[in-house]
């Protein structure tokens, strides 16, 4: 079995014009010996003209893939012509195998149908009618019908074969290429968390540290203990920063052993949050309202980066001398407020970026709602409600 397996294996790998060149001289020598021991009462001896029909029946075989219908009728034309001339007839299903199997396999079942049922039917007439052969009409002529159905149907076997191959073969593509678009998306999704993750760090750190920055400059020679305050401030916001980059960019790290650090931000850091923002001539004030509890963890880190995302852009941007963080929990949902008095939407400088669009994504994930409008004071409002159940 082996053997036989291996030697398949060689003949898939030759040129499909010399497997038709091979199947054309084979069905020669098989057309040119059937005619040489055909046997008729009252037919004509076969001569030269009866072999070359034989071998031109064979011939169109060449060209049975490009043409497999116009192979069919060629060799069912020649075949006729060799009836025609009176020649000892030969079992049909012997030059026409090949013509019928073929198309057959290409789809055109119908046309071998007709073939193969218009020369049952000559042969009907002829065996019946004209030798009147009743014996050939219960023997010979059903043999040779069989033949030639069973010829058909396994063409018709081999065609849906390769039909459902080749639908296999397109679904299979298909998951291949979904499962890609999945991995291509969770891919997108995870840069986009990361970057949200570092934007939000380094945009509210950066900020810190150049308010404090520059407050200790300008109070170093007057008030040396304010300044040493906001250095204080500067370096705990930088080491804080280093800490949240270094536990982001090991999410990055396919190789690092165990789970990356969690990033345990939250609400109970909420005063710090709005210490760090605070500097002179801007006054950050913090309400919570209803009675804190604890929140579901992906609920509770959302709430935390819109109020530091919310106060970087009231430090960067706003121009306010004053800004209000609310905190409501309610019994379904947590609402986060952050309102300043400063430009307000329409104001100079004012342009919508990654921090508003991140603080937005990081809300509808979550199922909640986010807006941004006018506070009553004239400014900035950004409000958010998160659902408490933490994943919708």
């Amino acid at each position: 079995m082996g053997t036989v397996i291996r030697r398949l294996a060689v003949l898939r790998g030759v040129p499909a014009p010399v497997v038709d060149v091979a199947v054309a001289a084979a069905m020669a020598v098989a057309v040119c010996v059937a005619i040489a021991v055909a046997s008729e009462p009252h037919s004509r001896a076969p001569d030269v003209f009866a072999y070359l029909l034989g071998v031109a029946t064979a011939a169109v075989l060449v060209v049975r893939r490009r043409c497999p219908l116009g192979v069919l009728l060629a060799a069912a034309v020649l075949l006729f012509a060799y009836y025609a001339a009176r020649y000892p007839g030969i079992q049909p299903v012997v030059p026409l195998s090949v013509p019928l199997y073929t198309a057959a396999v290409r789809g055109h079942l119908r046309w071998c149908a007709g073939v193969a049922g218009c020369y049952v039917v000559a042969a009907v007439v002829v065996v019946g009618f004209r030798l009147h052969e009743i014996a050939g009409l219960l023997t010979v002529i059903p043999q040779d019908a069989a033949l030639l159905v069973v010829v058909i149907l396994l063409g018709e076997v081999v065609r849906s074969r390769r039909v459902r191959l080749a639908e296999a073969a397109d679904r299979l593509a298909e998951v291949e290429a979904q499962r890609d678009r999945d991995a291509a998306r969770r891919v997108a999704e995870e840069r986009l968390h990361i970057a949200r993750e570092v934007h939000d760090i380094v945009g509210h750190s950066v900020s810190a540290i150049a308010v404090h920055a520059g407050l200790a400059a300008d109070v170093l020679d007057d008030h040396p203990d304010r300044a040493r305050e906001s250095l204080g401030v500067v370096r705990a916001a930088a080491r804080d920063a280093m800490a949240e980059l270094k536990a982001t960019v090991s999410l990055l790290r396919a190789d690092a052993p165990g789970e990356p650090p969690a990033l345990r931000h939250g609400l109970a850091e909420l005063d710090a949050l709005a210490s760090l923002a605070g500097r002179p001539g801007l006054e950050v004030t913090t309400r919570v309202v209803g009675t804190p509890r604890p929140l579901p963890g992906v609920v509770d880190l959302s709430a935390f980066r819109v109020v530091q995302e919310s106060l970087t852009n009231v430090v960067r941007h706003a121009g306010a001398g004053h800004a209000d963080v609310t905190v409501r929990y309610g019994p379904d949902e947590l609402r986060v407020e952050v309102a300043d008095d400063g430009h307000g939407p329409d104001g100079v400088g004012f342009a919508p970026g990654h921090g508003i669009a991140g603080m937005a994504e990081r809300v509808a994930a979550l199922g909640g709602t986010f807006r941004t409008g006018r506070s009553e004071q004239g400014g900035f409002l950004v409000q958010a409600s998160l659902p408490l159940d933490g994943a919708r």
